[in-house]
């Protein structure tokens, strides 16, 4: 059984294992977590990258910066929620920590979990992935050794990218990157399992368990992360812990948020109808409707059943994780909290409508077939010139592009720099740019003209 006091520590992360003193100034170190995220670079190129609809026009509609705000607020309510009630079980807790903790961890996680997201959104994963599977990565990746790292390549995840961003490549120069909390750091990672596992038990079958969140590089980091937070092992062959508990609650905000706002922007954009939408959307709010409700403008009739919704399901969704508490603390809980909720059936239907309206929308499915070609482009053209650049060939050429690369990456390599190291930076590079930067400087370096109309409402 996991232990809720390892679970909630507040120690900062730091691989170095040198203590670093903070000052106190009023927040707790989970509030800290949360600051040191929205004023990270990383964090604030989320406003330019596509939470599902590339390059909009529309200042209504959502980018991964303002889902990530609303999963956050969504996480926060039902980390409060849970911990209210746990803390009353558990007493022993209360002498360190209020409801509040709960919130601030799992609002902090919900901040940061969609930081490593390429350009593109999950299309611009696959495209990365498909350029060293397919592409003209492939012949690179046949000369790693390593079959893990050729695996973490050729399934580039975004989750395991953000674990990078935060715990290397922000703040590289010190060691833990961001320096978050323990606590949060285990909350953030949804899939806490390395990418090539030799265990095939029946955890890796799970939905909770489905995807990897580290790459080789980072492994031990999080393996340290885990000790100190008393994960569950799950295989003692792997780098494969249970979740933290408090990753279930990141996942269902995301879950809520995500089925809710993209389903609100879908109608907002025109892709569904209003008596679609409010159809279904009201066997979600579980109250009447007020007597204004007809008198006001289809948006508004939409946004309130939204709020509603949201509303609703945390609740819902607080009292479902309750219900399992003991089982989740025993690494033995493997659902998606959403998937036993009442509301569960009429959040398939929003989704699978969803898919058919908005997901596939030929507006969207246009500039994610362009998403490939820009991310392939990209990475084509940095990998080649880094290459050619450190074993001196063609070198005026290669020393051109070069120069485009940030001195981050430049000062850190050399000649003996191993080729998975090499590419794992230029995709930090290109997985870090934003929708709009990735398609201009594409342009240039191509020489070529893209259409980069916008979505208009």
């Amino acid at each position: 059984m996991m232990d809720w006091k390892k679970l909630l520590c507040d120690e900062q992360f730091s691989f170095d294992d040198i203590e670093k003193k903070t000052t106190k100034d009023g927040r707790s170190q989970f509030q800290k977590d949360f600051d040191r995220i929205v004023f990270s670079p990383a964090f604030r190129r989320l406003q330019d990258k596509t939470q599902v609809f590339p390059l909009p026009e529309s200042d209504f509609v959502h980018t991964r910066l303002t889902h990530s705000l609303e999963v956050a607020v969504v996480g926060r309510s039902l980390g409060n929620l849970v911990g209210e009630v746990i803390l009353d079980r558990h007493n022993d807790l209360k002498n360190n920590f209020s409801k509040f903790h709960f919130g601030e961890i799992v609002a902090a996680a919900c901040l940061a979990h969609d930081i490593g997201n390429p350009p593109f959104g999950h299309s611009g994963e696959d495209a990365i992935s498909e350029y060293f599977r397919n592409g003209n990565g492939r012949n690179l990746i046949e000369k790693i050794s390593d079959q893990k790292i050729k695996n973490d390549l050729e399934n580039f995840e975004g989750n395991a990218q953000g674990f990078r961003i935060i715990t290397k490549l922000q703040n590289p120069k010190v060691s833990g990157g961001l320096r978050l909390t323990l606590a949060t750091l285990g909350a953030l990672s949804k899939y806490p399992r390395e990418s090539l596992l030799k265990d095939n038990s029946s955890f890796t079958k799970t939905n909770v368990y489905k995807k990897f969140g580290f790459f080789q590089s980072e492994k031990d980091y999080f393996k340290k992360i885990a000790e100190k937070t008393g994960l569950q092992k799950i295989s003692a062959e792997d780098y494969f812990w249970c979740r933290h508990p408090l990753a279930f609650l990141v996942e269902g905000a995301d879950d809520i948020c995500y089925r809710i706002m993209d389903f609100e922007d879908g109608f907002r954009l025109g892709f569904i109808d209003f008596k679609e939408a409010e159809e279904l959307l009201i066997p979600l709010i579980k109250t009447d409707l007020p007597d204004n409700y007809n008198l006001r403008d289809e948006a508004d009739r939409i946004g309130f059943l939204r709020a509603k919704a949201i509303n609703n399901l945390i609740r819902e969704l607080a009292e479902i994780y309750l219900d399992n508490e003991e089982k989740i603390i025993n690494g033995q809980f493997t659902d998606e909290l959403y998937s036993l909720s009442p509301s569960s059936k009429y959040l398939n239907e929003i989704e699978e409508l969803s898919i058919k309206k908005i997901y596939r929308h030929k507006v969207v499915t246009e500039r994610e077939c362009a998403g490939y070609e820009v991310l392939a482009g990209l990475l084509d053209v940095f990998i080649n010139a880094l290459n050619s650049w450190l074993d001196a060939e063609n070198k005026n050429k290669s020393r051109i592009i070069i120069s485009l690369l940030p001195n981050q990456i430049t000062s850190s390599v050399n000649k003996d720099t191993p080729l998975s190291e090499r590419l794992h930076l230029i995709i930090d590079f290109v997985s870090g740019m934003t929708d709009s930067y990735a398609v201009s400087l594409f342009r240039k370096i191509k020489g070529i003209s893209l259409p980069i109309d916008k979505i208009t409402t």
